[in-house]
């Protein structure tokens, strides 16, 4: 709500700085579409679009993170090369990239329909921001409801002291996204607990075969770390961990 608040006051300051500029130059047209009065629409066009791409800029990452499956993604794809025992392979740049790609991947179906129903019209001055925050809202919204453990979204309004409303379509926002993520980190550690069980078991035997060999001084890593590459690579782990993250997800 707060950053909501911050767009419309940083846009009424372009549009009051815009009919400052028609009024002066003397721009008025009747014919044409008024999005604010005395002000032609081709004279906002430039600064409102320009307004737009610098706010979503600025707010991306944490919309990224907040109600994308992005958190989830990345949580497990850490957990995974921890759980191989190399602390810096892949580097973090490449399990970022992965991890866009493959919330762009998921997140398709979400992204096109804010894209149709709100950007678009918005970018061609069909509706004003009001109805394109809502109806990019809607896809965003079902995406993390779809996804959201009941228990989750109790919890937000018990730290609330709010009592839940009788429609799901009637949950604040501001209760949907702090429920998502908690959903989100709660299923991401669920997945990557399967995926340390099988190397933790080679670590194990690994360390008792040492240990029964009398070769105490060994690091057990020196030996378990590429048995464990060699069991990723032959079980082909990474299609298997990403055909298992994409499965997890309700559309």
């Amino acid at each position: 709500m707060v950053k909501r608040l911050l767009f419309l006051l940083l846009l009424s300051f372009i549009l009051g700085d815009a009919a400052s500029a028609a009024e002066i130059n003397g721009v008025t047209n009747g014919a044409e579409q008024q999005l604010f009065p005395g002000v032609k629409s081709t004279v906002l066009a430039e600064p409102l679009k320009a307004l737009v791409y610098l706010t979503l800029l600025s707010i991306l990452p944490s919309l990224l993170v907040a109600t994308t499956s992005f958190l989830r993604i990345i949580i497990v794809l850490s957990m995974l090369r921890h759980a191989i025992g190399m602390q810096d392979t892949p580097p973090n740049v490449a399990l970022i990239g992965i991890g866009l790609f493959l919330t762009l991947f998921s997140m398709q179906p979400v992204f096109t329909q804010a894209i149709n129903n709100a950007w678009q019209p918005f970018t061609h001055q069909k509706i004003d921001i009001d109805t394109a925050f809502d109806e990019a809202q809607k896809p965003f919204r079902e995406f993390m409801l779809h996804n959201i453990k009941e228990r989750d979204l109790q919890l937000m309004y018990e730290v609330s002291n709010e009592e839940p409303p009788e429609m799901i379509e009637d949950v604040s926002l501001l209760k949907v996204i702090p429920a998502f993520m908690l959903s989100e980190l709660k299923t991401a550690f669920q997945i990557g607990f399967m995926i340390f069980l099988p190397f933790l078991l080679v670590d194990i035997i690994v360390a008792s075969l040492l240990s029964s060999l009398g070769m105490m001084m060994v690091p057990p890593v020196t030996i378990s770390l590429p048995l464990k590459v060699l069991m990723f690579i032959l079980i082909d782990g990474w299609n298997l961990v990403v055909k298992s993250l994409m499965a997890s997800f309700a559309l």
